[in-house]
């Protein structure tokens, strides 16, 4: 399917679309959900809240969200006829309208489904001039501006997890510029921000050092 649009559609170097809330910051949530999860997925649902369930269609919100799942970036202009792409790889996507709760009115939750697995969910809001947050990641509740190197951690509660990775970091130059848990019953969220990306090796041993029931950087 291709879709025409003017050139009024293209605002200057950095995005696609008629809005930098509806459809710059939709691609960008939905590309930095794509890189949180797991890849091969074989279909998306897209709950979406507020202003963002009633206007996608307009605003090219769904068009938006559909090209950051599949990795494109908010000025890639393939996000015009991304349906299309997404058909091509065999993607299947819905759209939803929803009420998310109190939650930021530019707000999606977007469940990736797989062939062989348990499904996986991102939640985040759009919250201006292409901004973003991601507010949750499978139930466990976080605040992730996407602006600086992340590792996420989830666990059953158990002993030393923060010493462990503190130390690993310390070991091996790392400065940590935030270190936020997160705890609902017996799970926990570890959310720790730094200042440079992270070599392969260390989050290797990370990785292997813990009983970790969710681990995933995000470089950006």
């Amino acid at each position: 399917m291709t879709v025409n649009v003017s050139t009024f559609d293209i605002i200057g170097p950095n995005m696609v679309g008629p809005s930098s809330s509806h459809t710059a910051g939709a691609c960008k949530i939905a590309h930095t959900a794509r890189r949180m999860v797991d890849r091969n997925f074989n279909e998306v649902i897209f709950y979406l809240h507020g202003s963002f369930a009633k206007t996608y269609k307009g605003h090219g919100t769904n068009r938006a969200l559909v090209g950051g799942v599949l990795g494109f970036d908010p000025e890639d202009e393939r996000i015009i006829n991304s349906f299309e792409y997404a058909d091509k790889e065999g993607i299947k996507y819905t759209f939803v309208e929803t009420d998310l709760g109190d939650v930021h009115p530019n707000t999606v939750k977007i469940v990736f489904k797989y062939p062989d697995r348990s499904d996986l969910s991102v939640q985040g809001s759009s919250i201006g001039g292409g901004a973003i947050v991601i507010t949750n990641i499978n139930g466990n509740a976080i605040e992730f501006k996407a602006n600086k190197p992340t590792l996420f951690m989830a666990y059953g509660e158990q002993k030393g997890v923060i010493a462990f990775v503190s130390g690993i970091l310390f070991d091996n130059g790392y400065n940590i510029n935030t270190m936020k848990t997160i705890k609902e019953d017996d799970n926990v969220m570890l959310v720790c921000e730094l200042d440079e990306p992270l070599r392969d090796d260390v989050l290797q041993k990370i990785r292997e050092g813990k009983d970790f029931t969710f681990i995933k950087y995000i470089g950006v």
